[in-house]
Protein backbone atom coordinates (compact mmCIF):
# COMPACT_ATOMS: atom_id res chain seq x y z
CA UNK A 1 0.00 0.00 0.00
CA UNK A 2 1.42 3.36 -1.10
CA UNK A 3 0.33 6.28 0.93
CA UNK A 4 0.76 9.89 -0.01
CA UNK A 5 1.38 12.67 1.89
CA UNK A 6 -1.79 15.26 1.25
CA UNK A 7 -0.80 17.78 3.53
CA UNK A 8 1.69 20.23 3.79
CA UNK A 9 2.12 19.91 7.40
CA UNK A 10 1.64 23.87 7.49
CA UNK A 11 -1.59 25.08 8.97
CA UNK A 12 -1.88 28.15 6.73
CA UNK A 13 -0.88 26.31 3.81
CA UNK A 14 -3.46 23.47 4.36
CA UNK A 15 -5.87 25.96 5.44
CA UNK A 16 -5.72 27.75 1.52
CA UNK A 17 -5.56 24.53 -0.18
CA UNK A 18 -8.74 23.57 1.66
CA UNK A 19 -10.13 27.13 0.55
CA UNK A 20 -8.65 26.78 -3.01
CA UNK A 21 -10.48 22.83 -2.82
CA UNK A 22 -13.68 24.82 -1.99
CA UNK A 23 -13.44 27.03 -4.93
CA UNK A 24 -12.17 24.68 -7.53
CA UNK A 25 -15.97 22.51 -6.43
CA UNK A 26 -17.64 25.55 -7.84
CA UNK A 27 -15.89 25.48 -10.83
CA UNK A 28 -13.64 28.65 -10.28
CA UNK A 29 -10.10 26.99 -11.59
CA UNK A 30 -8.54 30.51 -12.00
CA UNK A 31 -8.91 31.64 -8.13
CA UNK A 32 -8.00 28.11 -6.88
CA UNK A 33 -4.87 28.04 -8.60
CA UNK A 34 -4.10 31.47 -7.14
CA UNK A 35 -4.15 30.04 -3.61
CA UNK A 36 -2.59 27.16 -4.24
CA UNK A 37 0.59 29.31 -5.37
CA UNK A 38 0.27 31.15 -2.15
CA UNK A 39 0.14 27.85 0.06
CA UNK A 40 3.18 26.47 -1.91
CA UNK A 41 5.09 29.83 -1.44
CA UNK A 42 4.45 28.80 2.60
CA UNK A 43 6.03 24.82 1.75
CA UNK A 44 7.66 24.91 -1.54
CA UNK A 45 8.57 21.15 -1.30
CA UNK A 46 4.91 20.16 -0.68
CA UNK A 47 4.31 17.37 -3.65
CA UNK A 48 1.04 17.07 -3.42
CA UNK A 49 0.29 20.50 -3.43
CA UNK A 50 2.44 20.94 -7.14
CA UNK A 51 -0.10 18.15 -8.13
CA UNK A 52 -2.99 20.41 -6.84
CA UNK A 53 -2.42 23.51 -8.73
CA UNK A 54 -1.11 21.90 -11.86
CA UNK A 55 -4.59 19.83 -11.72
CA UNK A 56 -6.27 23.80 -10.84
CA UNK A 57 -4.48 25.42 -14.09
CA UNK A 58 -5.44 22.70 -16.52
CA UNK A 59 -8.98 22.97 -15.61
CA UNK A 60 -8.70 26.60 -15.82
CA UNK A 61 -7.25 26.13 -19.29
CA UNK A 62 -3.70 27.29 -18.46
CA UNK A 63 -1.46 24.47 -20.17
CA UNK A 64 1.83 26.43 -20.26
CA UNK A 65 0.69 27.04 -16.07
CA UNK A 66 0.06 23.29 -15.90
CA UNK A 67 3.23 22.35 -17.10
CA UNK A 68 5.77 24.43 -15.24
CA UNK A 69 3.65 22.62 -12.16
CA UNK A 70 4.33 19.38 -13.44
CA UNK A 71 7.94 20.09 -14.18
CA UNK A 72 8.47 21.21 -10.75
CA UNK A 73 6.45 18.36 -9.40
CA UNK A 74 8.56 15.84 -11.27
CA UNK A 75 11.60 16.67 -9.58
CA UNK A 76 9.90 16.98 -6.24
CA UNK A 77 8.38 13.15 -6.50
CA UNK A 78 10.99 10.70 -6.79
CA UNK A 79 8.52 7.80 -6.83
CA UNK A 80 6.30 9.36 -9.57
CA UNK A 81 2.95 8.39 -7.34
CA UNK A 82 1.61 11.57 -8.74
CA UNK A 83 2.01 10.57 -12.75
CA UNK A 84 3.77 13.55 -13.53
CA UNK A 85 5.67 12.27 -16.44
CA UNK A 86 2.46 11.21 -17.73
CA UNK A 87 0.96 14.29 -17.65
CA UNK A 88 4.04 16.17 -19.22
CA UNK A 89 3.93 13.91 -22.14
CA UNK A 90 -0.02 13.84 -22.73
CA UNK A 91 0.39 17.33 -23.19
CA UNK A 92 3.82 17.14 -25.28
CA UNK A 93 6.23 18.87 -22.50
CA UNK A 94 8.45 16.19 -22.57
CA UNK A 95 7.92 13.20 -19.81
CA UNK A 96 7.58 9.60 -20.54
CA UNK A 97 4.54 7.93 -21.84
CA UNK A 98 5.62 4.76 -20.93
CA UNK A 99 2.56 2.85 -18.16
CA UNK A 100 3.68 4.09 -14.54
CA UNK A 101 2.94 1.32 -12.18
CA UNK A 102 3.86 3.39 -9.38
CA UNK A 103 1.28 5.87 -10.42
CA UNK A 104 -1.47 3.54 -10.75
CA UNK A 105 -1.06 2.01 -7.31
CA UNK A 106 -1.07 4.89 -5.88
CA UNK A 107 -4.08 6.27 -8.16
CA UNK A 108 -6.21 3.44 -7.10
CA UNK A 109 -5.36 2.80 -3.32
CA UNK A 110 -6.62 6.78 -2.91
CA UNK A 111 -10.01 5.50 -5.37
CA UNK A 112 -10.99 2.20 -3.83
CA UNK A 113 -13.41 3.91 -1.04
CA UNK A 114 -15.57 5.34 -3.78
CA UNK A 115 -14.59 3.56 -6.54
CA UNK A 116 -17.53 1.86 -7.37
CA UNK A 117 -20.17 4.50 -6.77
CA UNK A 118 -17.60 6.72 -8.71
CA UNK A 119 -17.26 4.40 -11.85
CA UNK A 120 -20.92 2.46 -11.97
CA UNK A 121 -23.07 4.95 -10.80
CA UNK A 122 -21.54 8.24 -12.05
CA UNK A 123 -19.99 6.73 -14.95
CA UNK A 124 -22.01 4.64 -16.71
CA UNK A 125 -19.43 1.73 -16.36
CA UNK A 126 -20.87 -1.39 -18.19
CA UNK A 127 -17.52 -3.32 -19.59
CA UNK A 128 -18.30 -6.17 -16.93
CA UNK A 129 -21.53 -6.58 -17.92
CA UNK A 130 -20.68 -7.08 -21.91
CA UNK A 131 -17.45 -9.09 -21.40
CA UNK A 132 -19.43 -11.21 -19.51
CA UNK A 133 -22.00 -11.67 -22.62
CA UNK A 134 -19.00 -13.08 -24.45
CA UNK A 135 -17.68 -14.92 -22.16
CA UNK A 136 -21.16 -17.17 -21.50
CA UNK A 137 -21.57 -17.06 -25.37
CA UNK A 138 -18.36 -18.86 -25.84
CA UNK A 139 -18.89 -21.86 -23.17
CA UNK A 140 -22.40 -21.79 -25.28
CA UNK A 141 -20.26 -22.49 -28.17
CA UNK A 142 -17.83 -24.93 -26.27
CA UNK A 143 -20.73 -26.61 -25.19
CA UNK A 144 -19.16 -26.10 -21.66
CA UNK A 145 -20.83 -24.28 -18.46
CA UNK A 146 -17.76 -23.64 -16.39
CA UNK A 147 -14.03 -22.98 -16.90
CA UNK A 148 -11.82 -24.74 -14.37
CA UNK A 149 -9.11 -21.62 -13.93
CA UNK A 150 -10.50 -18.03 -14.23
CA UNK A 151 -7.91 -15.19 -13.58
CA UNK A 152 -9.15 -11.70 -13.58
CA UNK A 153 -6.43 -9.05 -14.48
CA UNK A 154 -6.36 -5.44 -12.38
CA UNK A 155 -9.75 -7.22 -10.55
CA UNK A 156 -9.97 -4.02 -8.43
CA UNK A 157 -12.81 -4.66 -5.98
CA UNK A 158 -14.45 -7.40 -7.62
CA UNK A 159 -17.10 -5.77 -10.36
CA UNK A 160 -15.46 -8.70 -13.10
CA UNK A 161 -15.35 -11.24 -10.23
CA UNK A 162 -18.38 -11.23 -9.52
CA UNK A 163 -19.61 -12.09 -12.77
CA UNK A 164 -16.99 -14.75 -13.19
CA UNK A 165 -17.53 -16.58 -10.22
CA UNK A 166 -20.99 -18.62 -11.57
CA UNK A 167 -18.96 -19.24 -14.52
CA UNK A 168 -15.52 -20.89 -12.54
CA UNK A 169 -14.50 -23.45 -10.66
CA UNK A 170 -11.59 -21.56 -9.12
CA UNK A 171 -11.25 -17.69 -9.80
CA UNK A 172 -8.05 -15.54 -9.15
CA UNK A 173 -7.74 -11.95 -9.09
CA UNK A 174 -4.66 -9.98 -9.08
CA UNK A 175 -4.22 -6.23 -9.07
CA UNK A 176 -1.44 -3.84 -8.07
CA UNK A 177 -3.44 -1.56 -5.53
CA UNK A 178 -3.99 -2.97 -1.87
CA UNK A 179 -6.77 -1.27 -0.83
CA UNK A 180 -8.46 -2.38 -4.12
CA UNK A 181 -7.56 -5.82 -3.14
CA UNK A 182 -9.11 -4.76 0.36
CA UNK A 183 -12.53 -4.04 -0.96
CA UNK A 184 -12.41 -7.30 -3.11
CA UNK A 185 -11.54 -9.39 -0.01
CA UNK A 186 -14.23 -8.62 1.74
CA UNK A 187 -16.72 -9.62 -1.20
CA UNK A 188 -15.48 -13.44 -0.73
CA UNK A 189 -15.90 -14.38 -4.37
CA UNK A 190 -12.43 -15.36 -5.34
CA UNK A 191 -10.67 -18.07 -4.47
CA UNK A 192 -7.35 -16.23 -4.35
CA UNK A 193 -5.91 -12.75 -4.70
CA UNK A 194 -2.89 -11.56 -4.99
CA UNK A 195 -1.07 -8.16 -5.30
CA UNK A 196 1.14 -8.20 -8.15
CA UNK A 197 1.76 -6.71 -11.61
CA UNK A 198 -0.35 -8.39 -13.74
CA UNK A 199 3.01 -9.59 -16.53
CA UNK A 200 5.04 -10.97 -13.57
CA UNK A 201 2.16 -12.46 -12.56
CA UNK A 202 1.09 -14.23 -16.01
CA UNK A 203 5.10 -15.60 -16.32
CA UNK A 204 5.02 -17.81 -13.20
CA UNK A 205 1.27 -19.16 -14.58
CA UNK A 206 2.53 -20.86 -17.75
CA UNK A 207 -0.17 -23.15 -19.57
CA UNK A 208 -2.51 -22.80 -16.42
CA UNK A 209 -5.72 -21.41 -17.06
CA UNK A 210 -8.72 -21.88 -19.18
CA UNK A 211 -10.13 -17.72 -18.85
CA UNK A 212 -8.05 -14.54 -18.16
CA UNK A 213 -10.16 -11.66 -18.42
CA UNK A 214 -8.89 -8.00 -18.18
CA UNK A 215 -12.06 -5.44 -17.49
CA UNK A 216 -11.05 -1.96 -17.86
CA UNK A 217 -7.21 -2.75 -17.71
CA UNK A 218 -4.83 -2.18 -20.46
CA UNK A 219 -6.04 1.44 -20.76
CA UNK A 220 -3.04 1.79 -17.72
CA UNK A 221 -0.90 -0.59 -19.00
CA UNK A 222 0.34 1.18 -23.04
CA UNK A 223 2.20 -1.31 -24.98
CA UNK A 224 0.52 -4.30 -24.94
CA UNK A 225 2.83 -6.84 -26.14
CA UNK A 226 4.42 -7.82 -23.45
CA UNK A 227 0.40 -8.06 -21.66
CA UNK A 228 -0.81 -10.40 -24.46
CA UNK A 229 2.43 -12.21 -24.47
CA UNK A 230 2.44 -13.50 -21.12
CA UNK A 231 -1.67 -13.63 -21.41
CA UNK A 232 -1.00 -16.51 -23.81
CA UNK A 233 1.53 -18.02 -22.42
CA UNK A 234 -0.82 -18.71 -18.91
CA UNK A 235 -3.46 -19.78 -21.26
CA UNK A 236 -3.80 -23.74 -22.18
CA UNK A 237 -4.10 -24.64 -25.36
CA UNK A 238 -8.07 -23.63 -26.74
CA UNK A 239 -7.95 -21.36 -23.39
CA UNK A 240 -9.58 -17.57 -23.79
CA UNK A 241 -8.62 -14.68 -23.20
CA UNK A 242 -11.07 -11.74 -22.97
CA UNK A 243 -10.63 -8.03 -22.60
CA UNK A 244 -11.51 -4.34 -23.51
CA UNK A 245 -9.90 -1.19 -24.94
CA UNK A 246 -10.05 2.34 -25.14
CA UNK A 247 -9.82 3.15 -28.54
CA UNK A 248 -8.65 5.80 -30.63
CA UNK A 249 -9.25 6.27 -35.00
CA UNK A 250 -5.65 7.48 -35.71
CA UNK A 251 -2.83 5.55 -36.63
CA UNK A 252 -0.42 5.04 -34.22
CA UNK A 253 -0.69 1.41 -32.13
CA UNK A 254 -1.17 3.40 -28.76
CA UNK A 255 -2.04 6.89 -27.18
CA UNK A 256 -1.79 8.65 -24.30
CA UNK A 257 -4.67 10.83 -23.28
CA UNK A 258 -5.31 13.33 -21.35
CA UNK A 259 -7.34 11.38 -18.86
CA UNK A 260 -3.73 9.72 -18.37
CA UNK A 261 -4.88 6.20 -20.03
CA UNK A 262 -3.80 4.85 -23.20
CA UNK A 263 -6.26 4.18 -25.79
CA UNK A 264 -4.88 1.68 -28.70
CA UNK A 265 -6.23 1.42 -32.20
CA UNK A 266 -8.23 -1.69 -32.65
CA UNK A 267 -6.11 -3.64 -35.63
CA UNK A 268 -2.62 -2.97 -34.00
CA UNK A 269 -3.89 -5.24 -30.66
CA UNK A 270 -5.40 -7.63 -33.24
CA UNK A 271 -1.86 -7.59 -35.20
CA UNK A 272 -0.42 -8.22 -31.77
CA UNK A 273 -2.83 -11.10 -30.30
CA UNK A 274 -2.11 -13.32 -33.87
CA UNK A 275 1.89 -12.65 -33.16
CA UNK A 276 1.92 -14.47 -30.32
CA UNK A 277 -0.56 -17.26 -30.81
CA UNK A 278 -3.73 -15.79 -30.27
CA UNK A 279 -7.01 -16.02 -32.80
CA UNK A 280 -9.30 -13.54 -32.28
CA UNK A 281 -12.99 -14.89 -32.17
CA UNK A 282 -14.66 -11.90 -31.77
CA UNK A 283 -14.63 -7.68 -31.61
CA UNK A 284 -17.08 -5.48 -30.89
CA UNK A 285 -16.96 -2.03 -31.16
CA UNK A 286 -18.62 -0.07 -28.04
CA UNK A 287 -19.53 2.51 -25.66
CA UNK A 288 -17.37 1.74 -22.74
CA UNK A 289 -18.44 4.44 -20.03
CA UNK A 290 -18.62 7.97 -20.16
CA UNK A 291 -16.02 10.48 -18.84
CA UNK A 292 -16.72 14.22 -17.80
CA UNK A 293 -20.28 14.35 -19.54
CA UNK A 294 -18.79 12.44 -23.18
CA UNK A 295 -18.80 8.61 -24.38
CA UNK A 296 -15.33 6.51 -24.26
CA UNK A 297 -15.05 5.20 -27.26
CA UNK A 298 -13.43 1.56 -26.99
CA UNK A 299 -13.68 -2.55 -27.90
CA UNK A 300 -14.54 -5.64 -26.22
CA UNK A 301 -12.09 -8.73 -28.11
CA UNK A 302 -12.30 -12.45 -27.13
CA UNK A 303 -9.29 -14.30 -28.40
CA UNK A 304 -8.09 -18.00 -28.23
CA UNK A 305 -4.83 -19.60 -27.26
CA UNK A 306 -4.07 -21.43 -30.58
Amino acid sequence: MREIQYSSGDLVADRRASYAAALAAERAFAEAADLMVQALEMVPQWVAGWNLLGGYREAAGDIAGAVAAWTQLLQLDAKGLFGAALKLAAHGAGGSSVAAPAYVEALFDDYAPRFEDSLVARLGYRTPEMLEVVIRNALTARGAARFERALDLGCGTGLMGARLRPLADRLEGVDLSANMLAEARRKGIYDHLEKADLVSYLLGEPGSADLIVAADVFNYVGVLHGALMAASGALRPGGIVAFSLETHAGEDAVRLGTTLRFQHATEPTLAICRSVGLRTVMVEATTIRMDRGLPVEGAIVLAERL
